[in-house]
């Protein structure tokens, strides 16, 4: 979440921006419904995980989105995951995505 959460606070001094930041705790179930209301009100998302991109959870999550919210969405979903390669654990702070990886999501997503 720091990493998240330092992201968030760029796009604000940079970008001039403010960021909802929601931390879903569990995978099943997860909290749909408060994902939706965020989309509706900002028209867009960026889902962040560390798992790799192809079948991570965030593929669920923009899925999911994509079908109750499409008519909200200003830009389109942003994913920010691991890489869909094996890593060893020694390369794990290149692997796991940065606050530097989402700040640009969210300006990809600004910017649309």
């Amino acid at each position: 979440m720091n990493v998240l959460e330092s992201a968030c606070e760029k796009a604000k001094e940079d970008l001039g921006v403010s960021c909802e930041l929601i931390d879903l705790r569990t995978l099943l179930p997860w909290d749909i419904d408060t994902v939706v209301q965020s989309v509706k009100k900002t028209g867009r998302l960026v889902v962040s995980h560390e798992a790799p991109k192809t079948s991570g959870f965030a593929a669920e999550v923009a899925a999911t989105v994509q079908d109750k919210c499409f008519l909200n969405l200003e830009a389109p979903i942003q994913r920010v995951c691991g890489y869909d390669t094996p890593f060893p654990l020694i390369f794990e702070k290149m692997y796991v995505p940065d606050s530097l990886k989402n700040f640009e999501a969210i300006r990809k997503v600004i910017d649309y």
